[in-house]
């Protein structure tokens, strides 16, 4: 079995009827190429909560920051469902999967399942096949160069999301990477030597344990590279937090949701609230803190 055999199986991942309806809607997007659902949903089935999508578009060259992040809900067969959806063209959704830009995000996420529920033809097909193949070796890669000298599959993956983690400006509890590799720790077994190999990293193995022969040029070059990305991560993905907070589209309905979600208190969502959640939000605040009091 090859990386590209692992990222073709894992992206023909069954999903549910709910998800693909979504999906399919998403498809009208102006120029849509592709559609990828990940997340805790993939994983269980479950389409409580929110559902995460990727749109993938083959349109023209982003202007500002990408991706952009709208929230929107769909009613299916009496269920209604709530979707969290990211949108970037195809392309750089390419470049940031094989590390070709400072973001992490693309490929520390992507390393993880997501199923392809919807593509325009095979060509987009294959270049989503490609670029997740190249998340893999992006992130198979750093975790050569930044963790053990030599472990188990595990042992490199934990190291890598601890990084990855502390790079972003991201609050995750402590454990968090375990949990996402407890999920298929096959998977990651079997993915981290495919990606070595596919990316040209040779490495010995004695049973479950694994040892990269790295180059020192290079692993001096991933580290340099590595703490390039870790210097610029929190700033950038602080722009996208501000960035979001005028451009989320869909802001208001989510918040709303998410607040009746975690507290059990309903905000009514007014006009004025669904155009201006901003300047919204201390009202909201102040509507909680009084529910609150009185409860």
């Amino acid at each position: 079995m090859t990386l590209a055999d692992v990222v073709r199986r894992d992206l023909r991942a069954p999903t549910t009827d709910a998800v693909r309806a979504v999906a399919t809607q998403l498809a009208e997007t102006d120029g849509a190429a592709a559609v990828l659902f990940y997340g805790s949903n993939l994983r269980t089935g479950s389409s409580e909560g929110v559902l995460d999508f990727y749109v993938l578009t083959a349109g023209p060259r982003e202007r500002g920051m990408w991706p952009t992040v709208g929230y929107r809900e769909f009613d299916q067969d009496g269920e209604r469902l709530r979707a969290k959806i990211a949108t970037m063209r195809l392309a750089t959704f390419a470049d940031a999967a094989a590390a070709r830009t400072l973001d992490t995000t693309i490929w520390t996420r992507f390393v993880q399942p997501s199923a392809l529920v919807w593509a325009r033809d095979d060509a987009d097909r294959e270049a989503v096949a490609a670029a997740i193949a190249d998340a893999a070796k992006s992130a198979a890669r750093f975790a050569a160069a930044l963790g053990p000298v030599a472990g188990t599959a595990g042992s490199f993956w934990r190291a890598l999301f601890r990084q990855t983690y502390a790079a972003e400006f991201r609050v995750e509890k402590s454990g968090r990477e375990a949990q996402i590799l407890a999920f298929d720790p096959d998977r990651y077994d079997a993915l981290l030597p495919l990606a070595w190999a596919a990316d040209g990293i040779a490495y010995a193995a004695d049973g479950t344990m694994l040892r990269p022969a790295l180059p020192a040029a290079r692993r001096e070059s991933l580290v340099k590279a590595w703490a390039t990305r870790r210097r610029m991560g929190k700033p950038i993905n602080i722009a996208r937090l501000v960035r979001a907070a005028f451009t989320f589209d869909g802001a208001a309905r989510y918040g709303a949701w998410k607040i009746e979600r975690h507290t059990g208190i309903p905000v009514p969502l007014t006009p004025w609230r669904e155009a201006h959640p901003l300047l919204a939000a201390p009202g909201v605040f102040w509507r909680l803190y009084r529910a609150r009091r009185s409860a």
